[in-house]
């Protein structure tokens, strides 16, 4: 694992002000992230360059996630993201304890859909695919993502 190539939560924790909210993750700041802990990590501590495609992927899988958790599950609460052995570890959290859910293509009019392909690209582009309810509310998506 590359230690000093993580990130911190994005969640900005309660002070004096209790009404203050969570401070919101955009999916392109979530894409940004990615690409720059894997390009600082890929090619240092023994570790091998990556494959552009697999960055690609990586990031496709985050802005997938922060997008859903904007638009299903109230907002991102927390993001993290780390390079572990040969892929990068994505976490995302939101306030919603409904599970991410596949939508067939068409309606049952066969009338195509707007949107809902998010959950079944992240399921294919990622291994080791986990949904976990947080003890305070909400639910946390934790992936890997092949670099190599």
């Amino acid at each position: 694992m590359c230690d000093r190539h993580t990130t911190e939560p994005v969640v900005e924790q309660y002070g004096a002000d209790r009404h203050r909210r969570y401070r919101p993750c955009k999916p392109a700041e979530a894409r940004r992230t990615v690409e720059r802990v894997v390009t600082e990590c890929c090619g240092t501590d023994g570790h091998t360059s990556c494959d552009a495609g697999a960055l690609s992927d990586a990031v496709l899988v985050a802005s997938e996630l922060t997008t859903n958790a904007i638009l299903h599950g109230g907002g991102v609460t927390d993001f993290q993201v780390d390079v572990v052995g040969p892929g990068v570890r994505l976490s995302v959290c939101d306030r919603s304890r409904d599970l991410p859910v596949a939508v067939p293509p068409t309606d049952t009019q066969g009338r195509r859909r707007v949107g809902g392909r998010g959950w079944p690209i992240v399921c294919r582009l990622a291994r080791d695919v986990r949904v976990a309810d947080l003890p305070a509310g909400g639910k946390c998506i934790t992936v890997v993502v092949p670099l190599y």
